[in-house]
């Protein structure tokens, strides 16, 4: 029997009739100078002449960041190198479910019109968004939208405290737990956190893709970077690395950072720097999912 094809409606329990059998996602890429990329729809397709994002119905085994960025390359010829995926915020009707994957594009993209689905592409100030035409699903989605454009979680993890955290025999080689936790690490940068465990208070259909410093020290110095951890090694004290790397985590002033360590007084010095902070444990509860 042949398969049904995902890009077809679907009937949802709201009433209205929703494009993609397996749901939605669409790509909300903003840049500090020229704003956020809107695409205005064509006339003749669904809500057409309405604005909101490139976007399209996710393909059978398709994640919602493949999805977005596929879209975005077919109806405005933007590269998967040419942003960064942040974060993703779920409209969820139960029966159907539309994923806008927010991320901050390079300044030199130069996006265009690139397939009939779309008559025009837009850069647009914020403030100016909800003075369009907009698509209803993406005006109800907008505010909590715009609250969390072009911000990035970043994650300081105090790699001798997590790792110290728990009785696994560690101390028989440091740098190699420290090379386990970075591995790790990287696997939860891949796959996201959800805004309840970072504790951001984004919303409960809120997830994020991490910038992870991990921060080590003595036994556990030389280990390498891996794609979405990056290293630092404190010359001396650990403590006070992992102050200095807080206070430079941020690469925007809005930017999310979350330090990971049990210690009271590092706890107490970073979040004087309005960072948040996390116990090892639940970073580790985590990483076991």
């Amino acid at each position: 029997m042949t398969p049904m094809t995902a890009n077809r409606f679907v009937r949802c329990s709201c009433g209205r009739l929703h494009w993609g059998a397996h749901g939605a996602a669409g790509l909300l890429l903003s840049d500090p100078a020229r704003g956020v990329l809107l695409q205005r729809r064509a006339w003749w397709v669904h809500n057409g002449s309405t604005w909101a994002l490139p976007g399209g119905a996710l393909e059978t085994g398709e994640t919602v960041r493949e999805a977005a960025a596929r879209e975005a390359w077919e109806e405005a010829d933007v590269p998967k190198t040419a942003f960064r995926a942040l974060s993703a915020s779920v409209l969820d009707h139960g029966t159907w479910r539309y994923t806008t994957v927010l991320g901050v594009a390079d300044s030199t993209l130069d996006a265009r019109v690139a397939n009939q689905e779309s008559s025009e592409l837009r850069w647009v100030a914020p403030g100016e968004v909800a003075d369009l035409q907009l698509h209803r699903d993406f005006a109800e989605s907008w505010p909590r939208l715009r609250d969390q454009l072009g911000r990035e979680l970043v994650l300081v993890v105090d790699g001798a405290n997590v790792v110290g955290s728990r009785p696994d025999g560690w101390w028989r080689d440091r740098r190699g737990a420290a090379e386990r936790l970075r591995d790790r690490l990287a696997r939860l940068a891949e796959r996201g956190i959800a805004d309840t465990v970072a504790g951001l208070g984004a919303g409960p259909t809120w997830e994020w893709w991490p910038r992870v410093v991990l921060v080590v020290e003595g036994q556990a110095r030389g280990v390498d970077p891996l794609a979405g951890v990056e290293i630092e090694t404190a010359p001396a004290d650990g403590d006070s690395h992992i102050v200095a790397v807080t206070a430079q985590a941020r690469r925007r002033p809005q930017d999310h950072v979350v330090v990971i360590t049990a210690d009271r007084e590092l706890r107490s010095r970073v979040t004087a720097l309005g960072a948040s902070t996390m116990g090892p444990g639940t970073l580790l509860r985590e990483l076991d999912g």
